[in-house]
């Protein structure tokens, strides 16, 4: 057996496609949709992960708002920044690149952001009603990492209802969240969590249908543990450095995964592509729904 990929690149292409109509038609009536991005620091994958947020923006034309910010910075100003943000009438929804530095509360800083322009969809208040929602349609932004693995499948035509799907890591962007857009009616798994702190981890491994790893262990899910014909989607990231001295990104799942499992997702080019889609799907979403209160904008993807 070897695994079918699950192509991130080309799935994100296509719902660019239909994020560009979305686009137009709120252009037809004098709407553009801003996405804003805040980066403190220097860092240079940071910088490049911005670089393709604002590069998917141009594709599907959304304006694109940035706030490069020196790594001095207080915290005191950075607030600042995200209130300017809020007030924007421009600035459909904004991110802050994490991490942050070390001298500035993280929370303290999202929780900031103005939940109606919470782009990654990890607002305190925006968690809280996806944990209040089990069904229906959310007036309120998916994160982006979880709805992106969701989307991924559903454009390879794999269904989730029935399956038992194995977390691994409990990030608050990936791990965390998952559960609680998988177990919604409209995917309907069956989700379990694992962590640093499961006792039987490789067990888990070998009776999931679907494996999530998004721990950041380099090829912690190994051939062996994976159960024949498993849909395996590799989101965590880590760099090594090889003889050669270059770096490079290495996922969570081991390559000779691939000749047990029925469906991989590359890393890169699987999950991470439509974890920056989906971005753009939620600052685009945003605008419809503020555009519903004064012109009626017809949309044809939730």
């Amino acid at each position: 057996m070897t695994a079918q990929v699950l192509d991130g690149r080309a799935t994100a292409a296509a719902i660019k496609k239909d994020l560009a109509e979305r686009v137009a038609r709120l252009a037809e009536h004098g709407i553009v949709p801003g996405l804003g991005t805040v980066l403190v620091g220097d860092d240079p994958g940071s910088r490049s992960y911005v670089a393709g947020k604002h590069r998917d923006c141009a594709q599907v034309g959304v304006a694109s708002i940035r706030r490069d910010l020196p790594e001095t910075i207080t915290e005191e100003q950075l607030l600042s920044v995200l209130d300017e943000l809020n007030e924007d009438p421009a600035c459909t929804g904004y991110i802050v690149q994490l991490p942050l530095p070390a001298h500035i509360d993280t929370q303290r800083v999202l929780e900031r952001i103005d939940p109606a322009k919470d782009a990654d969809g990890l607002h305190p208040v925006n968690l809280g009603r996806l944990v209040a929602s089990v069904a229906g349609e959310l007036e309120s932004p998916l994160p982006c990492t979880p709805a992106g693995c969701v989307e991924l499948l559903r454009h390879h035509g794999i269904d989730l209802a029935g399956r038992r799907v194995l977390v691994i890591g409990r990030g608050v962007t990936i791990g965390r969240p998952a559960g609680l857009v998988l177990t919604r009616k409209d995917v309907n798994a069956t989700v379990t969590l694992a962590h640093t702190g499961t006792a039987d981890l490789r067990e888990e491994i070998a009776r999931a249908d679907v494996i999530i790893a998004a721990a950041g262990a380099p090829h912690m899910v190994r051939k062996e543990e994976v159960k024949p014909g498993a849909i395996v989607l590799d989101v965590g990231v880590s760099q090594e450095t090889g003889d050669d001295g270059r770096t490079r990104i290495v996922g969570d799942v081991e390559p000779a995964v691939a000749d047990v499992a029925s469906w991989v997702s590359p890393n890169p080019g699987g999950v991470g592509p439509m974890t920056r889609v989906m971005l753009v799907a939620n600052v685009v979403g945003a605008a419809e729904r503020q555009a519903a209160g004064t012109v009626r904008v017809p949309a044809v993807m939730p």
